[in-house]
């Protein structure tokens, strides 16, 4: 198994050398872990990865060739039953009767109502439509149908839910990750200003013929290499409906940091709050608090956001309307903050623009970002770039 392994390793692009495999075998034998699974994972991750950036890569190997070995350690969950979670049974809905369902109604009378259900339910439902429970029509559980309810565990089968339950763990984006097209980067390039910084290490060749015909001798002369400028703040929304996307942020992302000398990023789900974060493992563990943001980058930054803007309307207009915790601000009140301080200031979608008018909250933060909303396209890219060079901060 642990020679699958390294060839696993190596094959998504991870060094794992004879070495290696040989420091991990010794300290097995020495016995410097206990007996558990998690314990082996974090040795195993230790002895082999050498980049962070190289993180989920291991975590994709490490899942493939110990598939039920390793529990999902260090997940916090919310304090619900377990078995309430299972969904053991699935009810297929007609278009008819998904029709009839009418939803609960507004926010406040959502949250009313699930707070008297939890105080009221003494055990497990399933297939109702009042209680909390699995495959029915209540607005809240899971693995059923409601338009607009809580989801509390399981997956999302239709992606109505305006709140849900649960803490998931998202990945992030490889900077290592090689394009497939060299076109992102060419579109990213509108947007530079360059500037001599640094030491003088690099040889200036016509400074030098010059001194030297001048001076009647070998005369070299340094200067200091030319850097791109411009500094970028950029906020990526991770997970959820943005899974199906993650190639071309990924894409992006490395494009970004190869282009950028000045980059920093965060990442946020949805919709930016009150705290951002640079590690999903860590997110709640190790947040930025947005505020600080604010004042630690000046105002010459470039902000870029990159989101589908799906998601319930109550996350952007409403306190307390994120779909994974209670955030005391709606977004909206961030959306122009961030927009305030920094002029230059784009949204990039990558849904297809054809669709954004279909989506209620697209069409919101479209708005609330002065309509400077791009698809994530190459055509998109090279107008948000340009857009991004006209605003001067």
């Amino acid at each position: 198994m642990f020679m699958g392994f390294i060839e696993q390793l190596r094959a998504a692009g991870i060094p794992a050398s004879a070495k290696e495999h040989l420091v991990l075998l010794e300290a097995l034998d020495r016995q410097v872990i206990a007996n558990s699974p998690e314990e082996f994972y974090y040795l195993a991750r230790a002895t082999f990865v050498k980049d962070e950036a190289l993180l989920d890569r291991f975590d994709l190997v490490f899942e493939k060739v110990f598939k039920g070995l390793l529990a999902d350690f260090g997940q916090q969950t919310a304090e619900v039953p377990e078995d309430w979670l299972k969904a053991v049974a699935r009810r297929f809905l007609s278009d008819e009767e998904m029709a009839a369902i009418e939803a609960l109604g507004s926010w406040d009378e959502i949250m009313a109502a699930l707070k008297q259900r939890l105080e009221e339910q003494r055990e497990r439902h399933e297939g109702g439509s009042k209680w909390i429970g699995t495959g029915g029509t209540s607005p809240f559980g899971n693995s059923g149908y409601n338009p607009e309810g809580v989801r509390i565990g399981g997956e999302s089968t239709h992606g109505r839910a305006i709140k849900v339950w649960e803490q998931r763990r998202f990945r992030n984006l490889d900077s290592t990750r090689e394009l497939g097209t060299r076109n992102i980067k060419i579109a990213l390039r509108r947007l530079r200003r360059f500037a001599r910084e640094g030491a003088a290490d690099e040889l200036d060749l016509e400074a030098t013929i010059d001194g030297t015909a001048r001076q009647g001798w070998l005369d070299i002369r340094m200067r200091p290499e030319r850097h791109n400028a411009v500094k970028l703040l950029l906020f990526l929304d991770v997970g959820g409906s943005m899974d199906p996307h993650i190639r071309v942020c990924e894409e992006l992302f490395s494009a970004a940091t190869s282009e950028f000398k000045n980059l920093e990023f965060f990442y946020f789900h949805n919709c930016p709050y009150e705290a951002v974060w640079k590690d999903n493992r860590r997110r709640w563990d190790e947040r930025s608090d947005m505020w600080d943001i604010l004042h630690k980058y000046g105002q010459d930054y470039k902000v870029v956001l990159v989101g589908d803007a799906a998601m319930s309307p109550y996350e952007i207009s409403h306190p307390g309307g994120s779909v994974e915790h209670f955030n005391p601000e709606a977004g909206a009140v961030w959306l122009e903050r961030i927009t305030t301080t920094y002029p230059a200031t784009i949204w990039l979608n990558p849904v297809k623009q054809e669709y954004w008018d279909y989506s209620q909250s697209t069409r919101m933060i479209r708005d609330l970002m002065g309509d400077r909303m791009f698809p994530l396209t190459l055509e998109g890219l090279d107008d948000a770039m340009r857009e991004l060079s006209r605003k001067r901060s």
